[in-house]
């Protein structure tokens, strides 16, 4: 047929067109979908069934291996990305010991909204071996007497206080003056009046306060708080929470725990603290009256100023009661229970750092109730780093941690005196006399 256009193969003597057709072969090899491209530029048409059986081949090339080295498509992502680092809240944490290197710096690691930026601590080594570690710059590493400075580091948006409980007080307000929004270890403070003057100087600095209750984030704990709440468990009845561990004197971090000034009570203000907050957590109630006992081995030389033992029982205004205890001078326990007419729970361990194991019974049906186990500690973290980005309360603001220490108090006086102490049910408010 003359004048007709030859067959397009790979032998077509024009030069031209076998190499139009190599290269083709080898994009095509690629799954890079050029079959189409090619038909198209040669003027090719095919029919519908055509095209579709073409369609199919080509979804058909793309899902298999390349040939070569080539970007894939992104995957489903499982785990959401983070924040870009500059849009990440960072933190400078005061105190450089053994539960902050332990536990909270490598937690930055887990963050999605949160980064590490400054280091503040009175061994001026030992935090330069940490900022090498963790890439902090050596120029944001502080000390107690430079602390006020922070003010102008403007990569720090919150400081993270992990001091001695007697130090909390000074270094909240310090911060709160410089412009910081403020993270404090549980307890808030050694005593009531220190509490509010750190809430205060948050408001009056415009500036947030959240106390680090971590089992307030952490994921076994949040399933406790919705069973006992949604009424899955019944009518609530009665919480008993127990937690104990064995004060070790060698070890440095436990040596400041048995001074009042430095901890501001005992196994109460240290361990108990989880016990009394489980109690309000899983209500969701404040108490109206607290009955509490006190014992201390005598000779014991770890107890010269703080308590050994303590318990306490709590009446919350619906009638649930709670028992409570605390010891430094028991084998490792952190027990949450909760009985309900229909069902109880129990978790246990409840507080620890990286184990948790939730349980409901009803009648002779036990179920264990299983999570993934997360980082509680990235989770607080990222809460107050999104509560400040999204300009909302934390979920514990400094508040709670007044109202624990209120209650602690309250507990002190109800052992002393053997008597009960009544209280009004309610979260104080000290934000009235904040002029």
């Amino acid at each position: 047929m003359s004048g007709s256009t030859p067959p397009l193969t790979i032998d077509s003597p024009d030069p031209a067109r076998r190499r139009f057709l190599q290269i083709a072969g080898q994009i095509a090899g690629t799954g890079l979908v050029a079959a189409p491209v090619a038909g198209s530029l040669l003027g090719a048409s095919s029919s519908p069934v055509e095209a579709a059986q073409q369609s199919q081949q080509q979804s058909q090339r793309a899902a298999m291996p390349p040939a070569s080295v080539t970007g894939r498509p992104m995957p489903q992502i499982q785990k959401p990305f983070p924040l870009p680092p500059q849009s990440r809240i960072g933190f400078a944490v005061v105190g450089l010991g053994k539960f902050a290197l332990n536990q909270i710096i490598p937690s930055f690691a887990e963050s999605k909204r949160s980064k590490l930026v400054a280091l503040v601590s009175g061994n001026r080594e030992k935090a330069e071996q940490v900022a090498g570690r963790y890439g902090v710059d050596r120029m944001a590493i502080y000390d107690y007497a430079s602390f006020d400075s922070l003010a102008d580091n403007a990569e720090v948006d919150v400081v993270y206080i992990i001091l001695p409980n007697g130090l909390h007080a000074e270094y909240a307000i310090r911060a709160a003056k410089a412009g910081k929004h403020v993270m404090c270890e549980k307890p808030m403070a050694s005593t009531v009046a220190e509490c509010e003057a750190m809430i205060r100087a948050s408001l009056r600095a415009g500036r947030k306060l959240m106390v680090a209750y971590r089992a307030q984030y952490e994921p076994f704990n949040m399933e406790a708080i919705r069973l006992a709440h949604s009424g899955d468990l019944g009518k609530l009845k009665l919480v008993v929470s127990d937690h104990g561990r064995n004060l070790n004197p060698s070890d440095p971090a436990d040596q400041w725990r048995m001074s009042a000034k430095l901890a501001g009570g005992g196994a109460l203000y240290d361990i108990g603290i989880y016990s009394l907050q489980a109690a309000r957590y899983i209500t969701g109630e404040e108490p109206e009256e607290i009955h509490a006992m006190i014992h201390s081995t005598r000779g014991d030389p770890r107890f010269r100023e703080v308590e050994e033992n303590v318990t306490f029982q709590l009446r919350f205004p619906s009638g649930v009661l709670a028992n409570c205890s605390a010891s430094y001078g028991y084998a490792d326990t952190k027990r949450i229970m909760v009985q309900g007419s229909e069902a109880s729970l129990t978790l246990d361990p409840a507080t620890d750092y990286y184990e948790h194991k939730l349980t409901v019974t009803k009648g002779k049906t036990e179920e264990r109730i299983k999570f993934q186990e997360g980082n509680q500690f990235a989770l607080e973290m990222d809460h107050f780093a999104q509560s400040i980005q999204e300009d909302q309360p934390p979920r514990t603001p400094g508040e709670e941690g007044l109202q624990d220490v209120r209650l602690m108090q309250a507990i002190y006086e109800a052992a002393r005196t053997g008597r009960a102490v009544k209280l009004e049910p309610r979260i104080p408010d000290v934000v009235a006399d904040v002029p």
